[in-house]
């Protein structure tokens, strides 16, 4: 950490506590709308209530990213969030049980519009905060940091339930994400940045811009492509993995806690090692293959322990790709479009990753849950496989995110 720059340090800091914020305040969420309403159906209106909105503002705002003073923004967002994870606690307090219900779905609406926004600047600041041979190691960084902070996350949550009532657990997420803004002040605001009117028109002719330029970087659209297949897989595993551990392998709970905390403990071993190993395309898409065949084992997996050994091994192997490929993104976009295209990109991984969700909720496949983990498998692995083999046949050429 002592060779970053100290407004790199103080993002980090911020993503991390706002992270540890957040994925406690998901646990939350959840917990407390099924404790309140006993409804399956009501936990997928929570989550379309998050998607929808984010999806819509992710589509349309991307224009006017470019002309944002980022800095300021990403300390808005942070204290808007803050105040928003008091409204369940304030609407128990003052109106009882429907009250929460109530503020618990306006802040999953300000949290799926808040989310877009600060991952697309926050993903174009970095090139701003490191030197260009830092951004591999510092977006796995990062992205290691904020996996553990998810694994963390549910054990603060528990340890909390045990001593207050489960709508007080929001005073601390809003605690983390105050902490996050008062870390975010400490980055100065770029001068630079010009604000443009935002007019109909204007808004048009950026949004038709950012989405051309975006489809003539054929490495990049390629790039995105292979990191929407990932996110698929996450969604597709965000509905199974109970089904396969408590069903297929007929688990018990804390077998499947294990298995869900496989994954981000492997990605933060994955992040330390690729401190060490040598940074090119070819150890990237053996990322990316070793993480799809992850999933594909799963299907032929009968033991809790192997299934526990999978999901560790996809943890390490998917930052191979991940931090690489984002640091390619970065690297290969103008800095003045950069916010703008990390939108257009963000999109279509917030996108897929709802779709793998229905994929594997959907009634119309009855295919079961070991097809559907091979079929994930098989559609991340075999782009890999090809690019790899693309890679390795022009060793020689090391231009990945060209313009037509």
């Amino acid at each position: 950490m002592k060779n970053y720059s100290k407004s790199f340090k103080a993002l980090w800091i911020g993503e991390i506590v706002s992270e540890l914020g957040g994925a406690a305040g998901g646990i939350v969420n959840g917990l407390l709308l099924y404790e309140l309403t006993g409804s399956k159906e009501w936990m997928g209106i929570l989550w379309l209530i998050y998607f929808i909105p984010s999806l819509i503002l992710q589509c349309i705002s991307s224009p006017f990213l470019n002309y944002m003073v980022k800095e300021r923004l990403l300390r808005n967002i942070q204290l808007i969030r803050s105040f928003a994870y008091l409204l369940p606690l304030l609407g128990f307090i003052l109106v009882s049980e429907n009250g929460a219900i109530i503020g618990l779905f306006i802040l999953q609406c300000l949290l799926g519009l808040m989310q877009p926004i600060y991952a697309s600047l926050s993903f174009s600041l970095l090139p701003e905060l490191c030197e260009e041979k830092e951004l591999v190691n510092a977006n796995a960084l990062l992205d290691g940091t904020l996996r553990l902070m998810s694994f963390l996350a549910p054990g603060a949550a528990s340890l909390f339930l045990l001593f207050i009532p489960i709508h007080f657990i929001y005073v601390f997420s809003a605690i983390m994400f105050l902490i996050s803004f008062l870390s975010l002040k400490r980055l100065p605001d770029n001068p630079k940045q010009a604000v443009s009117p935002w007019t109909k028109r204007f808004w048009w002719k950026e949004m038709k811009e950012g989405y051309k330029i975006f489809f003539q970087y054929p490495g990049l659209f390629r790039l995105t492509l292979l990191s929407s297949t990932v996110q698929f897989a996450v969604g597709v595993t965000m509905v199974l993995s109970v089904p396969f551990i408590r069903g297929s392998l007929d688990g018990e709970y804390w077998e499947y806690a294990i298995f869900s905390a496989a994954f981000p403990v492997g990605y933060v071993i994955g992040t330390w090692i690729l401190t060490s190993l040598p940074k090119s395309p070819l150890f990237m898409y053996i990322g990316l293959m070793g993480g799809g065949l992850s999933f594909i084992l799963l299907f032929f997996t009968h033991s809790i322990p192997y299934a526990w050994l999978c999901e560790l091994s996809g943890g390490i192997l998917f930052p191979l790709f991940n931090a690489q490929s984002a640091a390619m993104f970065q690297k290969g976009v103008a800095k003045e479009r950069l916010a703008q295209l990390s939108s257009v990109r963000l999109f279509f991984l917030r996108l897929t990753m709802p779709l793998g969700i229905l994929f594997a909720s959907s009634p119309f496949w009855d295919l079961g849950v070991r097809p559907v983990f091979l079929i994930i498998g098989t559609i991340i692995l075999v782009p890999g496989l090809f690019y790899f083999l693309i890679t390795l046949k022009n060793t020689g050429s090391t231009s990945f995110i060209q313009v037509k």
